[in-house]
């Protein structure tokens, strides 16, 4: 048993949960599998905030951290210990369904669970520093494949994270060998713009919406590029995509939530119309954009669909790259 797989048994056997007999909207739980703060948090906490305003729900729903793994010990005690809760939603990412496509979950893959709703995206992003020579991916490419050891990128996350994607599908775009970069991990992305903004790395390959937060706030910064199809709205209208300058490279991160895989389907139904319901609001809209997130709105057969297809697309990268993957069953 490795070393992750032992991790993994020992906190599901320690946080052993009895499934709640009510009905789904009743003393409901959202799960945030991570300490509090970041993007799980975040998460629970907009639909925790939504669902009270909106009067969706007549008790606050309470929030549950489940750290471990990126998201693996809550994955693995929900299937486990209360894959029938019906009241109790688990938050996850796009970096959750790349871990999964990693055989980083264990013995569990994505057809394990119920994808239940998808509530918002953002986009990968790369980044510089206020005063980096550097003004356009272009140049950030040229330089790279003039000499791939003289332009150090960073973010937060190891070898085969979102954000190590993010930079070695940069790098191949452009016809660098994503094996020559040079890459630097950090715990988190606020480290890693520190380290931007001190001159330790050259360029950093993050979240669009973190990045223009962290801008506002004073970050001495320079967005270069969106990971996206097209142009962002609003603020970030005018920062090109890295398709425009020549580099085919897409990376949304997905935020949402699924439920156990015993839950009924009448729960569950009730679950994604409540959420189709509470998406199409003006208000969520607010609180959607107040916490950084892009429009995306899926719930029942669609955002199932959509994650299966994430996930093989994320298994075929990683192969590609040469990292573990774990097939579907």
């Amino acid at each position: 048993m490795s070393i992750a797989s032992k991790f993994i048994a020992a906190a599901v056997s320690a946080s052993a949960l009895t499934a709640f007999a009510a009905g789904a909207l009743e003393k409901t739980e959202c799960i945030a599998p991570a300490k509090p703060g970041g993007g799980f948090d975040l998460t629970c906490k907009l639909v925790q905030s939504a669902l009270q305003e909106g009067k969706f729900i007549a008790d606050p729903m309470r929030v549950t951290y489940m750290p471990g793994g990126i998201g693996a010990v809550a994955y693995n005690t929900v299937i486990a210990q209360k894959p029938d809760a019906a009241n109790a939603i688990v938050a996850f990412s796009g970096g959750s369904l790349l871990n999964l496509a990693q055989g980083k979950f264990g013995r569990y893959n994505e057809n394990d669970v119920r994808w239940l709703a998808a509530i918002g995206t953002d986009y990968g992003a790369v980044v510089v520093a206020e005063n980096s020579p550097y003004k356009s991916l272009k140049d950030v490419m040229a330089a790279m494949k003039a000499d791939p050891t003289k332009v150090v990128l960073g973010a937060g996350g190891t070898v085969g994270s979102q954000d190590w994607m993010k930079a070695a599908l940069t790098a191949r775009a452009g016809g660098v060998n994503p094996k020559t970069m040079r890459y630097v991990a950090f715990e988190g992305g606020g480290e890693a713009l520190t380290a931007l903004q001190g001159g330790h790395i050259h360029v950093f390959t993050g979240d669009a919406a973190e990045a223009q937060q962290q801008q506002k706030a004073g970050a001495k910064i320079r967005i270069l590029a969106v990971m996206n199809d097209k142009r962002l709205t609003g603020d970030m209208a005018n920062i090109p995509t890295a398709a425009e300058q020549g580099y085919d490279v897409e990376w949304p991160i997905v935020r949402g939530f699924y439920v156990g895989p015993k839950v009924s389907d009448a729960d569950y139904k009730v679950w994604a119309d409540t959420f189709t319901q509470l998406m199409a609001t003006p208000a969520y809209d607010k609180l959607r954009s107040e916490r950084g997130l892009f429009p995306m709105a899926l719930t029942g057969a669609p955002l199932d669909a959509y994650v299966k297809k994430q996930v093989a697309g994320y298994r075929k990268l990683a192969e590609e790259f040469g990292l573990n993957v774990v097939p579907a069953k």
